[in-house]
């Protein structure tokens, strides 16, 4: 009988214990002798750097401003720390309540609006992290964090005229973060302008970046140009939401409610939209608002007309002599033959003036809006923009509003606040109705230009595009405009794009001030 196999446990010696260990006696250094074998070295572990309390605080105050930005509910640890991170720097306890604007704070410690000025723009800055001053990083981290918990933080439920005042106000200081003027962003102007010279920016008021305030220490900064075209349509969309969550009838209802109202295209958009359920102190309360937008948009845009490039000089027309007009220097050069050596004395006999008459030619600007929701802000530049060229010499302009119907509005066309009153906005897009309105006013192509502002998702696309294209084979200068809105934001129908690009009238889609160029380039 076989008995069953056990697996056979090898046998282990048993541990060694301290006494077991033999003891190497002490030799004493020989350096003399160098066949002696060195003694092994014990390998020590590494040594941590220490870390600086300023990082630890600056790392709190942004852990709380993520904490808030992502859940509305506090958390005690990190409030109870931040608190006692800036009531040590000396910095108001204010800065940690999300109820206080930023206006009420510098208003009660006026120094405080300095430092906000240029906060987020890069300054003097160092990569080497032993000359970082990181007391000046841990305060800059507590004005950073109130200026980004009120911008992007802003609940849920019903909002008042008041708290929308106040975000707009809070959304005014972080565009002065960033070394932009307030509502710079918004309005979707790049920045490096008067805004950024005036905060004293270095390389000629054009901001770098961002100030490493960070975990991370040195290192290349992020490109604030690239920043502020991602950030300014955001702004627009929470500004957007807050107007929509807004009880905006009973607040126009209220002359003093509405007097806190600021304009902006967002509000702009829903009193446009709602115009006809207003009436009363309501409706005159909307009119006022849409008045007040479209009179400073308008100052905006007649500057730009203004400085735009104009027509070629007209040689033909003799110079005005006037002083200003007077060119110094020819005078000079035509008149050296009379130089007396003698006297040391220049006899003039001729003056010499510069041409400034501008060769100009009867024009007519035709401009067609798609007055579809998605174009509202299109829509309101464009017919601003219409209003300002009617007001030039020899431009006649006229104006085409269309969705599902067509609607000729020149007779408004030098009043955009009228304008925009007889606008309907939503509904489908049929351009055909509009070109069939606009190709009649075609009287002379050569001195015509078609400005046409679409996303061109159209009912009937291809019969449209090609009426385009005749009206470009016409000899008047076509010009398809994808989104002409203040910060160049928006979709165009691809199907449309392509076509026209090899048409050879690709589609102008960007700010605003490529349409004025290439208007005043045509028009004067």
């Amino acid at each position: 009988m076989t008995e069953p196999l056990t697996p056979s446990t090898p046998e282990v010696d048993p541990a060694p214990t301290v006494s077991d260990v033999p003891t190497v006696p002490d030799v004493p250094a020989s350096p003399a002798s160098p066949a002696s074998p060195a003694s092994p070295t014990v390998p020590t572990s590494p040594t941590v750097p220490d870390v600086d309390p300023q990082d630890n605080r600056r790392q709190v105050l942004y852990w709380r401003l993520l904490a808030r930005l992502f859940d509305q509910e506090e958390q005690a640890t990190l409030e109870s720390a931040s608190l006692a991170v800036v009531e040590d720097i000396g910095l108001p306890t204010a800065l940690l309540d999300p109820q206080a604007s930023v206006d009420s704070i510098v208003q009660r410690h006026p120094d405080l609006a300095a430092e906000f000025d240029g906060l987020m723009a890069r300054g003097q800055e160092t990569d080497a992290a032993d000359e970082r001053d990181r007391a000046a990083e841990v305060r800059r981290a507590a004005l950073v964090s109130k200026v980004l918990l009120n911008t992007f933080s802003t609940g849920h439920g019903t909002v008042s005229a008041e708290q929308l005042a106040r975000w707009q106000s809070d959304a005014g200081w972080l565009e002065r973060a960033l070394a932009c003027k307030p509502g710079e962003l918004r309005a979707g102007r790049s920045a490096g302008g008067a805004g950024a010279s005036a905060a004293g920016l270095p390389g000629g008021g054009v901001p770098g970046g961002v100030s490493p305030t960070g975990t991370g220490g040195g290192g290349t900064t992020p490109d604030l140009s690239r920043l502020i075209p991602a950030i300014g349509p955001e702004l627009g969309t929470i500004e957007a939401d807050l107007v929509k969550r807004m009880h905006l009838r009973e607040v126009l209802a209220d002359p003093q409610l509405a007097a806190r109202l600021t304009p902006s295209m967002s509000l702009i958009e829903q009193l446009l939209r709602d115009k006809n359920n207003l009436s009363g102190v309501a409706l005159a309360n909307a009119k006022a608002l849409i008045r007040r937008f479209v009179d400073e948009v308008a100052e905006v845009l007649r500057t730009q007309v203004e400085k735009s490039t104009v027509g070629a000089l007209d040689r033909s027309v003799p110079p005005k002599r006037v002083f200003r007009n007077l060119d110094l220097d020819r005078t000079i050069w035509k008149n050296l033959t009379n130089w007396s050596p003698e006297e040391e004395r220049l006899y003039v006999d001729r003056l010499y003036y510069r041409h400034t008459a501008r060769k100009t030619t009867p024009q007519r600007l035709i401009v067609v809006v798609d007055q579809s929701g998605s174009m509202v802000d299109s829509m309101v530049n464009c017919t601003i923009l219409a209003s300002i060229f009617a007001g030039l010499p020899k431009v006649d302009v006229h104006l085409i509003a269309y969705d599902t119907q067509a609607l000729d509005l020149t007779p408004w066309v030098h009043d955009p606040f009228e304008t925009l009153l007889r606008t309907q906005l939503g509904g489908g897009t049929d351009g055909t109705v509009a070109m069939a309105l606009a190709q009649p006013k075609i009287a002379e192509p050569r001195n015509t230009v078609v400005v046409w502002i679409s996303d061109f998702y159209e009912w009937r696309g291809e019969e449209l595009f090609e009426s385009m294209a005749a009206v470009h084979r016409s000899g008047a200068k076509f010009i398809p405009v994808g989104s002409v809105t203040s910060s160049g934001r928006g979709s165009v129908n691809p199907w449309f794009r392509e076509r026209f690009k090899d048409l050879g009238a690709p589609v102008l889609s960007g700010h605003i001030k490529k349409l004025v160029h290439e208007l005043k380039t045509f028009l004067t």
